[in-house]
Order: structure tokens, then sequence, then C-alpha cells
């Protein structure tokens, strides 16, 4: 097992899921159930799936989950794209948002690839 609260992914994928709520927080209110919903639920899927699978006995159990919250980044990724082609969020915002999402999902698929060997 793992101590989540020690795994750099973990960290900085809690910040990111702060800044995502801060960011969403402007956008137009017609899209509470819609985009802004869909960005925190991606944004926290990814520190608590790092969590949830650090709790499990054996790597290949916490890949499973890794692999789960490298999915959620990418969908987060795209999430950004399509609010920044909407204007509902700055080029500014969105490249900074953009380089945390790279940085985790490399952060992952490195961890990935530990755990795997």
């Amino acid at each position: 097992m793992h101590n989540f609260r020690q795994l750099a992914i973990w960290k900085e994928s809690m910040k990111l899921a702060k800044e995502i709520y801060t960011v969403t927080a402007e956008f137009p209110d017609s899209e509470k159930y819609g985009i802004i919903s869909q960005m925190r639920r991606c944004s926290v899927s990814i520190p608590s799936n790092v969590a949830e699978g650090s709790s499990r006995n054996s790597n290949k159990e916490f890949s499973y989950f890794l692999r789960v919250a490298l999915g959620s980044s990418f969908e987060l990724e795209t999430q950004l794209v399509l609010a920044g082609d909407l204007g509902f969020i700055s080029l500014t915002n969105q490249t900074e948002l953009s380089e945390q999402i790279v940085l985790i999902q490399k952060k992952i698929t490195n961890f990935l690839k530990t755990l795997n060997n």
C-alpha cells in the first residue's frame, strides 16, 4: 500500500481540481449542469482514483485505478479545449491548466511503468 498523501500525482491533481473549481465558477450559469459539472467531476476523479488505488493490496489493482485517473485527465483536457473554444475561459488560463494536466499525465504514466516493472 502507498500513502496517497505523499504522492506527487495526488498533490498536483488536488491542486488542479481546486483550480478547476475556481475557473468554472466564472462560466455561464447555463452550463451549471453541463460542462461545469463534467469538468469538476473529471478533476475530482483524478486524485480520488489515485487515493483509492493506493489502498489496494497489489500493484496490479493500483495500476487499474491509475489508468482510470489517467483517462479522467484526458477527458478533462478535452473539456478544457471545448471551454476555450466556447469562450468560457481565457487562453492564458486554458494554457496553464493544460500544462498542469499534461504534467500529471506524464507523472501517472511514469508511475504506471514503475509499478508494472
